[in-house]
């Protein structure tokens, strides 16, 4: 069983290769622009998140949480090139509150606050993308996305150990990334009538 599990782990890894190497292609050529400090918060989010993983025993379905958290630094750091660096009030609290999620798993010893914490931050984080791929569709990458639900589908099946911990991100992520390629394929068929 976890030669099974293994497979999946490096089958969403694959997957969610796919998908960045396509983003990012877009993003150098100018099709996709990504907010980079929405990159660096999903960047500090989803590493802790791999970390609690880790120590949760997450195994193989942990893999594409650390996969995704390199990525998405690279992402970010693309982005202070070629993104949109246009950093709200907003943008800092979320900083701020992914930050505190950090501070309140490392004072209480409990990393259920901080996955709580920040699943709500990352849904707030993703507003503003939600609301740019509801007006402006054709600026985001419909792959990206569609592949992320993909990988964080399998990754959950991958898991070791199926808790609360393990479990809120990875389904939260699949559901976002299910919901949001959906939306940007509605509304660019939608807009073209």
């Amino acid at each position: 069983m976890v030669e099974f599990k293994s497979l999946l782990g490096i089958v969403a890894i694959a997957i969610g290769f796919a998908g960045y190497t396509i983003y990012l292609r877009d993003v150098i050529s100018g099709k996709a622009k990504p907010h980079a400090f929405s990159w660096l918060i999903w960047t500090i989010l989803v590493s802790i998140i791999f970390t609690a993983q880790y120590v949760n025993n997450g195994a193989a379905g942990s893999w594409v949480t650390a996969f995704t958290a390199l990525f998405q630094c690279v992402v970010f750091s693309i982005a202070i090139f070629k993104g949109d660096r246009k950093f709200s009030k907003s943008d800092w609290g979320l900083l701020c509150v992914a930050l505190i999620s950090l501070l309140s798993w490392y004072a209480t010893k409990d990393p259920i606050i901080s996955v709580i914490l920040i699943t709500l931050t990352d849904f707030f984080a993703f507003v503003p993308t939600l609301r740019k791929g509801y007006t402006k569709p054709w600026e985001d990458s419909v792959p990206l996305w569609a592949f992320t639900g993909l990988k964080w589908c399998i990754s959950i099946i991958a898991l070791s150990s199926f808790t609360f911990i393990t479990l809120l991100y990875p389904v939260y992520l699949f559901c976002l990334g299910t919901f949001y390629s959906i939306l940007l394929i509605v509304r660019r068929k939608n807009l073209t009538r």
